[in-house]
């Protein structure tokens, strides 16, 4: 131990109590109305929604963007893409609204159903680059790829809108 910089005990009781306040419902209920936007939740199908229009976007760029012998194939493997970005977002999305609708659920159930939509989701992904890679060998990766990784950001834009 250094005895020029002694290590000084931190002393929690030094801390105001103002530091962290429960609220009360009628204080929540004020707070909801004052700032609505930030108890807003984002709807899933709004997000669906943004990659499909994206994914149109991605593949009018190809059409409109590609020699003409191959404007069709580059124009459908972006669709492609997009449809491997958001099917399995769909399917992750109807999980969900199963389970919410369900009566008797529970957060484990509705943990139990994140989990399995989860699941789903890649099972369904790993599935469909799989199955579109052997059964249409002409693919185009490239804007194959582009066009999936733009739908997975779909999240953070629809994130950043909100």
């Amino acid at each position: 131990m250094n005895k020029e910089h002694p290590i000084k005990a931190v002393d929690w009781g030094d801390q105001d109590d103002d530091s962290f306040k429960a609220l009360s419902k009628a204080e929540m209920d004020t707070l909801r109305q004052t700032k609505p936007k930030s108890f807003s939740s984002i709807n899933g199908w709004r997000i669906i929604a943004s990659q499909v229009v994206l994914t149109l976007i991605i593949a009018g760029f190809c059409y409109f963007f590609s020699e003409s012998s191959e404007r069709v194939v580059y124009t459908y493997s972006a669709l492609v893409g997009g449809l491997i970005g958001f099917l399995p977002s769909a399917l992750f999305l109807v999980r969900l609204e199963a389970a919410k609708k369900n009566v008797k659920s529970s957060p484990g159930g509705y943990l139990a159903a994140v989990v399995s939509g989860e699941f789903l989701k890649i099972l369904a992904t790993i599935l469909l680059f799989i199955g579109f890679a052997l059964k249409q060998p002409d693919l185009k990766w490239i804007p194959l790829l582009v066009t999936y990784l733009a739908t997975l950001k779909c999240y953070l834009l629809v994130w950043f809108w909100k």
